[in-house]
């Protein structure tokens, strides 16, 4: 994976933000997947926050539909300010990330310089639940991290 498409999945998560929210706070989630395809997305809001979604859900399901691997993911949250911020994958986003093996890469926040970090979903877990069971993934049992 090149860096030219990370940047890409950045520029087609902002570019979701400003075409569906151009004049408000929101968020949006952008996925590469196998094949090289970025699928982007958003989360509704409902009456009860507590049925709300992730932004990542609906390129997930598509990746899913697509019968694709991801194997990068971004979140990113415009603030009132207009500012971009990183939002590193929740638990659940996580654990819906893990079917993909720990070597996604999920975005973090970075440095001012660098404000995207990517991180492979392994150093955001590197004590997987999964991984204490003998028909834990392969990918995730040989990638425990042992200290």
């Amino acid at each position: 994976m090149t860096n030219p498409q990370l940047d890409e999945v950045i520029e087609r998560c902002r570019a979701l933000i400003q075409q569906r929210f151009p004049e408000q706070e929101a968020g949006a989630a952008a996925m590469l997947l196998s094949d090289g395809t970025i699928l982007v997305g958003t989360a509704p809001e409902a009456i009860n926050p507590a049925v709300e979604v992730c932004h990542e859900t609906e390129p997930y399901c598509a990746a899913h539909r697509l019968e694709q691997k991801i194997v990068a993911s971004i979140c990113l949250y415009r603030d009132e300010a207009g500012a971009y911020l990183v939002l590193a994958p929740c638990g659940v986003c996580q654990e819906r990330l893990a079917t993909h093996g720990p070597d996604v890469l999920a975005a973090v926040p970075g440095s001012d310089s660098t404000p995207v970090r990517w991180v492979p979903l392994k150093a955001l877990m590197p004590h997987y639940w999964a991984t204490a069971f003998d028909d834990a993934p392969l990918e995730w049992s040989s990638s425990v991290v042992t200290s």
